[in-house]
């Protein structure tokens, strides 16, 4: 398990960078860089808030993907919405024994000192249905409830949220639009599942080109309560598509459209909505093909930052590379996870035989970005795990003129707590 940290020195020491960092200006406020999760694609992001922390469950295009070709859901994880740390993969379809392919769009919930994440797959049957898996930590590993289909009406997309009173609801569909009550268990329903009437007024019209459907809703519906008013954000007029949103007086509605959220952009056909509020601001999760080989079936999640209207209505908002402001700063004093990225290029993240992740796949001009980073009077070492499997490397800290400190490790090196010691303003691997 790669990590990085920083020991204190004496004022005016210039700072160095946390473990393959560029050079930090501090200048400025920093902000998130979007796409969010740079070393794999990921889509259908699923927010939730835990212990004063966001972690977001995505689902993963494999590489190179023509199709939807998902085989896993992975978790990423910021106290600060501009460094995310990568935590893995958190369940995969051999999760479901009775599932044959397609992890697509869900979402976790937290109940009972547990976990519930619900989740659509195709069954090996042929049609799609939605399972529930729960674990002890949000962590994971999660295992699944039932060893069946929670819901089985070949229509996908849940989205899940308790209510005030504490009556769980579970929302999903595509093409058509459900809703069930769960039990307290929260991995049965409560009475029949029950269909939306999908009417102009509640959802829009369609737009212009789009398939033929009674409105603007297509799929990937996401619930919220927001002082007395629900919110039915979800993904429209595919295809491509849009984000649009309906508001009503209750869980259940009735819905009253109020339009765009997000227009077509990017290089997905697709998107997929998540909102919520942290730390007194609000958040809107989607995805784009903003990657470097990016398309509908290689997407990846990304945010922004907004404000409602002083109606409630949400404004438009558009995508953007910078993506939202931080939230306070990064502590290079205590241990940093080498997989807690605010931006990469060209290296992925793996399994560590001792457990967690670690950066590997690296090559020259492959970098991690972390941004906000409080060095407070200043450092004087560095401290890396690092392990090579093939021609060994080194740590080098460097000032803007030229690196003053080197350490070399050799081909195989089981993995040494390096310390490198000298002033600097950046580390170079």
């Amino acid at each position: 398990m790669g990590f990085s940290k920083v020991s204190k020195a004496i004022a005016g020491f210039l700072p160095v960078l946390l473990f393959l960092s560029t050079i930090l200006n501090l200048a400025g406020p920093a902000k998130a860089d979007n796409p969010i999760i740079q070393t794999l694609y990921s889509a259908d992001p699923a927010p939730l808030i835990y212990n004063n922390r966001v972690y977001l469950f995505t689902g993963h295009d494999e590489d190179g993907s023509k199709d939807f070709d998902m085989r896993d859901w992975r978790l990423f994880s910021s106290s600060d919405m501009a460094n995310w740390q990568d935590h893995g993969i958190v369940m995969n379809l051999a999760t479901f024994s009775w599932a044959s392919s397609r992890a697509w769009a869900g979402q976790v919930i937290a109940r009972n000192n547990k976990f519930y994440y619900y989740v659509p797959v195709q069954q090996k049957s042929g049609a799609m249905a939605i399972g529930v898996a729960v674990s002890d930590n949000i962590l994971g590993p999660y295992k699944d409830a039932l060893g069946k289909p929670l819901v089985a009406n070949n229509e996908i997309d849940p989205t899940v949220y308790i209510d005030d009173n504490g009556q769980a609801y579970l929302y999903w569909g595509n093409p058509n639009l459900w809703y069930a009550k769960l039990n307290s268990d929260m991995v049965s329903l409560n009475g029949n599942p029950v269909q939306v009437s999908l009417t102009t007024a509640g959802f829009g019209a369609r737009r212009s080109g789009a398939n033929s459907r009674p409105t603007s809703y297509e799929e990937g519906p996401w619930i919220y309560k927001r002082g007395s008013l629900w919110y039915l954000v979800y993904a429209a007029n595919c295809c491509s598509e849009d984000i649009r949103y309906s508001t009503g007086p209750s869980i259940t509605g009735p819905w009253t459209y109020r339009g765009v959220v997000m227009a077509t952009a990017g290089a997905s056909f697709t998107n997929h909505p998540a909102v919520i509020d942290f730390n007194g601001s609000s958040y809107f999760f989607y995805h784009n093909g903003a990657l470097p080989g990016g398309s509908g079936y290689t997407r990846s999640v990304a945010v922004e930052k907004f404000s409602y209207n002083s109606d409630g209505t949400i404004p438009t908002l558009s995508m953007t590379t910078a993506g939202a402001p931080m939230i306070g700063t990064l502590n290079p004093y205590v241990r940093q996870e080498a997989e807690t990225i605010a931006f990469s290029s060209g290296l992925k993240t793996e399994v560590c035989s001792e457990g967690g992740l670690a950066v590997s796949y690296i090559n020259n001009n492959d970098y991690i970005k972390v941004k906000g980073v409080a060095f407070g009077t200043g450092a004087k070492t560095f401290s890396a795990r690092v392990a090579s499997g093939g021609s060994g490397g080194k740590i080098e800290l460097y000032d803007l003129d030229d690196r003053v400190v080197s350490h070399q490790w050799g081909n195989g090196d089981a993995g040494p707590v390096l310390e490198v010691y000298g002033r600097g303003v950046g580390v170079f691997v």
